[in-house]
């Protein structure tokens, strides 16, 4: 039996920016349905739910979590890039308002099997959608020292980098590196002590790559004026710098979306004392304006 708990990140602040009156909101990335059930529980009988994840295991999970509202609700297992798909699924052209929670959630974090984690013993995975892509591991065994380096430095910010895939390269000459541990302990070894584990940045840099993160988000952003009503929001929550400058240029460079939150929204004290996960997370949120209103 699949054992989830995650708390959901921001919830008071995600409704508040979010809704806005009855109508259809999508979830993109529902995981548990901690998030969704909070949306609904909020919402009168009128109105619906699209959640979608690429996460098989997630969605099973959600399914219990939203049980209570399993007329209202609508789940597909789907990368959240294909939203115009999704919708047309059910007939839908505009939604009211779209959520995107782009953390990793606690419960994939603290399974060894999935790979997240430097800190669980565990298959080099990696992988959102277990069932096609390439692993960490295959990124580790077949990019060179240059383009390690490069992955490392661009998408973890690595100030280490090339030390780091110099190691990698020459550790896997003897053999493999297959576990989430040996990662781990190899990195310690080359990368001096900081304040957060020498790995952390190495990890978050594959896993992004792994699932291509950053251009699922950019295809799911230049969505968003076609998909939502006039008068209908974005929510996003994102967790590193890379995604929200990516949030941030694109509502500012959109003609058919003018923000909300004209500086990104913080979890508050009480929540990071509560949930130490939330500590790095950032909302912003932005709304559709029709075509004559344009930005103000």
């Amino acid at each position: 039996m699949t054992v989830f708990f995650h708390e959901p990140v921001m919830v008071e602040e995600v409704c508040y920016f979010l809704l806005r009156g009855e109508g259809v909101y999508v979830d993109a990335t529902v995981g548990g349905g901690g998030h969704a059930r909070a949306i609904l529980e909020r919402l009168g009988p009128s109105s619906m739910l699209v959640g979608i994840d690429r996460d098989e295991e997630a969605l099973d999970v959600a399914r219990k979590t939203l049980a209570p509202f399993a007329s209202r609700v609508r789940l597909v297992h789907e990368r959240f890039s294909r939203l115009r798909d999704v919708l047309a699924l059910f007939g839908l052209r505009r939604v009211r308002g779209i959520l995107f929670d782009l953390g990793v959630s606690s419960w994939q974090l603290e399974r060894g099997e999935r790979g997240f984690s430097f800190r669980r013993e565990g298959p080099l995975d990696m992988r959102m959608d277990t069932s096609w892509g390439k692993t960490a591991f295959d990124l580790l065994h077949t990019l060179s020292e240059d383009e390690l380096a490069e992955l490392f430095f661009r998408f973890g910010e690595e100030q280490y980098a090339r030390r780091i895939a110099r190691a990698i390269v020459r550790y896997r000459k003897k053999k493999p590196i297959t576990t989430t541990t040996e990662l781990s302990e190899l990195v310690a070894r080359v990368a001096p002590r900081r304040r957060i584990h020498p790995a952390t940045r190495v990890f978050l840099a594959l896993r992004i790559v792994v699932n291509d993160e950053l251009g699922e988000l950019e295809r799911a952003l230049v969505q968003l004026p076609e998909l939502l009503e006039e008068g209908g929001r974005v929510v996003v929550l994102s967790y590193h710098s890379l995604e929200d400058r990516l949030v941030k240029r694109h509502f500012r460079q959109s003609s058919s979306l003018q923000e909300v939150t004209k500086k990104p929204v913080f979890p508050s004290p009480e929540e990071v004392r509560r949930n130490p996960r939330a500590r790095s997370a950032r909302l912003r949120a932005a709304e559709k304006v029709s075509f004559l209103e344009g930005r103000a």
